[in-house]
């Protein structure tokens, strides 16, 4: 009897630790490895089993038969350094600091005092490394292997910001490309970016295979310019972008098949999204959301909401599909949840969305809110199926879309107070506020109390949670 006892008391301090009961018993041996490959100005429907057109993603299309696609999937703000910066910190980026794309200019990163996943998986032993695009400050103190990961390889910002794109002037200096703190070459052939990064992301698992590890692979494409290797340059019907994307799925493929060569498959879970929405200005070089409107830089669906894929063989259900909203700024806690880590002492916005990559019966968001920031401009809100646009101005492609490599299209346009129900029109094409004022009259109330944590430029407030970013 008293064995009894103490096999249950274990069992159950363990599953009191990880509130992960079905990973109880592996994260007190072994936690699991994840993997995050983050892709930047994917579009919503740049994925086959999206609605891709054009191209094909036959790697991506296996992982999602293999795990979940989250349907109704955030990221913070939809522009490529505030929405890193969400991911890695769990809070939406304007609490951080960190505000739109930090260029090679700007004096301001990421703060010594923030916890980042790899810092935070550090508690238990990983091995961490990053290969691609950073952005969340340039500078020595900013880059990554002063901020938890052992290794680090790749652009400290946007591909774009070098002086041979064509709207770049004089505006930029030559691009670095980095190894752990030092540049090892200026300008680099952006051609074998995605396939340097993969092979040492490959090399990586390999080399790692026999220890937790977290790898994080946020790749410079398909942000313009676009580039390709030549192994991949004129396959795809769509042109050079989903020639972009398939290579991109290529890497997929590399990195699923470094954890099933090394047994790693059931030990490892993997995520795929993207930083925002397409940049459609682009035209041709420019990705699609789909059914979703607009796109990057703004704070309607085509801007913030992207495909995500999440797959762990055993423990995420294969071939289901999420439709509860579920962001970034989840993936934080849910990492410290299955790997039984301590979540930072300062105020995160993410929630455990465990029970919905378990697939756990009858499972809802754990998000009674959802904030739409720009900058620090609060534009708009949701709660259930409902979306509340506050009145805002935003860039629309009202005009002819630019063409190989060229931007062109973008109008300004505003909105009034208007209301969506996403669960009938994901496009946000009918404001539904006149026949559901108790709706807005609440949504309004949420959105009060966002201000007075997180702030709001259009009403002149600053926020009592907002916390300031690293500076030189």
């Amino acid at each position: 009897m008293l064995r009894r006892y103490c096999i249950f008391f274990l069992t159950f301090a363990l599953f009191a630790v990880t509130t992960h009961p079905a990973i109880a018993a592996e994260t007190s041996e072994r936690p699991p490895n994840v993997v995050i490959i983050f892709a930047d100005d994917q579009g919503y429907a740049d994925v086959g089993c999206f609605g891709a057109q054009g191209f094909e993603t036959p790697n991506l299309d296996r992982m999602a038969s293999e795990g979940m696609r989250f349907m109704s999937f955030y990221v913070a703000q939809a522009v490529c350094g505030a929405s890193r910066a969400a991911l890695l910190t769990g809070c939406y980026p304007n609490r951080i600091g960190i505000r739109g794309a930090p260029g090679p200019k700007t004096n301001f990163g990421i703060h010594a005092d923030e916890l980042l996943i790899p810092e935070l998986l550090k508690q238990r032993g990983y091995a961490t490394a990053i290969y691609g695009k950073w952005h969340l400050g340039h500078h020595e103190k900013f880059l990554p292997t002063n901020h938890g990961f052992d290794d680090y390889y790749g652009l400290p910002y946007s591909n774009d910001m070098w002086p041979y794109h064509p709207t770049a002037g004089d505006r930029f200096p030559a691009l670095p490309l980095i190894e752990g703190t030092k540049i090892i070459e200026y300008n680099p052939d952006q051609t074998k970016l995605t396939t340097s990064y993969t092979e040492r992301a490959v090399k990586f698992i390999n080399n790692n295979k026999d220890r937790p590890f977290f790898l994080y692979v946020p790749h410079a494409m398909p942000h313009v310019p676009l580039f390709v290797s030549e192994k991949f340059k004129d396959k795809s019907e769509q042109g050079l972008y989903g020639d972009v994307i398939s290579e991109i799925d290529w890497s997929v493929g590399e990195i699923l098949g470094a954890l099933k060569e090394n047994g790693l498959d059931d030990k490892t879970l993997v995520i795929y999204t993207s930083d925002n929405g397409p940049w459609l200005s682009y035209g041709n070089h420019a990705g699609s959301a789909g059914p979703l409107r607009e796109g990057k830089g703004t704070t309607w669906e085509g801007g913030v909401r992207e495909p995500c894929i999440m797959r762990w063989p055993g423990q995420i259900p294969a071939g289901r599909e999420c439709r509860e909203m579920a962001a970034t700024i989840d993936i934080l806690p849910t990492i410290a949840g299955i790997t039984g880590t301590k979540l930072p002492n300062h105020p995160i916005d993410g929630k455990d969305i465990w029970s919905l990559m378990s697939g756990k019966p009858g499972a809802k968001t754990p998000h009674e809110v959802y904030y739409y920031y720009w900058i620090e401009h609060l534009q708009a809100i949701r709660s259930g199926k409902w979306k509340l646009h506050f009145p805002h101005r935003y860039r629309s492609l009202t005009g002819t879309p630019g063409k190989d490599g060229r931007p062109n299209g973008y109008t300004q346009e505003e909105t009034g107070l208007a209301l969506y129900d996403l669960e009938n029109d994901i496009g946000e094409t009918t404001d539904v506020k006149e026949k559901h004022p108790d709706v807005v009259k609440r949504l309004k109330k949420l959105a009060n109390a966002a201000r007075k944590e997180l702030g709001d430029s259009a009403k002149k407030m600053k926020g009592n949670g907002v916390r300031e970013p690293g500076r030189i």
